[in-house]
């Protein structure tokens, strides 16, 4: 992995900050992924969120380092939204300064950005879509509903093999402040915690 990206990991492994009550709330995600690897089978993890701009991207791209991480096989993380819109650029940049290597290979209204753990491996590619995109698996997949709307919108996901809410606060409430480096670090850190925390459960 990037050298920056290292550091920022070697940062977050220390799974003391999670709460007994959080464990918890991740949990049937450590099940749901110990229960894939123990069988053999494909690990698809769709991260929904309302606009697939902000949370779930971050849900997305941290789960995928952290299942490299931990040397788990075959997991593929996806995201998508109750609706599209864009990747919000502060995500990217968040992304950036925590030592991934982001670049546009689109640039929309919708841009696509190729984002990169390692020099030598296939990017994690990230864009705004509906959860149901054709990007995304239709099948044998778990749904994790990263913000409370999406998840009260959504009472039925088609393909998904399980539901799994695990919501975040929305770092957009920083958005046009002071504040919004510090909240969008401060999320994409939590985020990345909890992730690492889940893969850190799982027994090969």
């Amino acid at each position: 992995m990037y050298k920056n990206l290292a550091a920022t990991i070697k940062g977050i492994t220390d799974v003391q900050t999670i709460s007994e009550e959080r464990k918890t709330v991740l949990q049937p995600l450590v099940d749901y992924i110990q229960q894939k690897v123990n069988s053999g089978q494909e690990i698809n993890l769709n991260f929904i969120c309302t606009h697939n701009s902000r949370r779930s991207h971050l849900s997305q791209v941290w789960a995928q380092v952290a299942s490299v991480y931990y040397h788990i096989p075959n997991v593929h993380c996806y995201s998508g939204g109750t609706e599209e819109t864009a990747l919000f650029p502060k995500v990217a940049e968040t992304l950036t300064n925590q030592g991934l290597n982001i670049f546009k290979i689109a640039d929309n209204n919708n841009p696509v950005y190729a984002i990169k753990y390692s020099e030598n491996t296939l990017p994690i590619i990230g864009f705004s879509k509906k959860y149901d995109s054709p990007f995304n698996p239709v099948s044998a997949f778990t749904a994790i509903m990263t913000c409370s709307q999406a998840d009260g919108r959504c009472p039925f996901i088609a393909g998904a093999e399980k539901r799994i809410p695990i919501t975040f606060e929305d770092p957009k409430i920083s958005d046009g402040t002071t504040e919004q480096t510090k909240v969008y670090t401060e999320r994409s850190l939590q985020i990345a915690t909890e992730m690492f925390y889940v893969f850190s459960m799982i027994k090969k």
